[in-house]
């Protein structure tokens, strides 16, 4: 099935590079901004990038994150899109903390505190987990 002009196969492929980066980020202990993200998988994968002056592209990368966090939380219990992030700034953006309201670790309405202890505990774990060659 196609969803946001790409099927199955271009979601998979994009998928297992994306978890590939976050996963290298996160043994290294770091973070990436989405548009590093987004020129690394064009650089891994040949396949064309998200154009982030589109919304429908931006959701799109949104949907791919969501299906990294998919493949990756049974392992971590955490969300790995934790490390993506806005560049020169040390936060994700809206999706992320949507998600995590989807998946029932956050309120509907988090608090700007709540929040920002969620993210942080993600991210700490997550570098601790891979750090000790998880």
């Amino acid at each position: 099935m196609t969803k946001y002009g790409r099927d199955d196969l271009t979601w998979d492929q994009l998928t297992e590079a994306g978890l590939e980066v976050l996963l290298e980020c996160a043994r290294r202990g770091d973070l990436i901004a989405y548009g590093d993200l987004n020129s690394e998988l064009e650089r891994r994968t040949g396949i064309p990038g998200f154009d982030f002056n589109r919304p429908d592209e931006r959701a799109a990368l949104g949907h791919l994150l969501w299906l990294i966090v998919e493949r990756n939380r049974p392992e971590t219990g955490m969300m790995i899109s934790a490390l993506v992030i806005y560049k020169g700034a040390s936060d994700p953006g809206p999706g992320f903390f949507g998600l995590a309201a989807d998946l029932g670790l956050l309120p509907r309405r988090p608090s700007a505190d709540e929040k920002d202890e969620f993210w942080t505990k993600q991210v700490t774990g997550l570098h601790a987990h891979y750090a000790n060659g998880g």
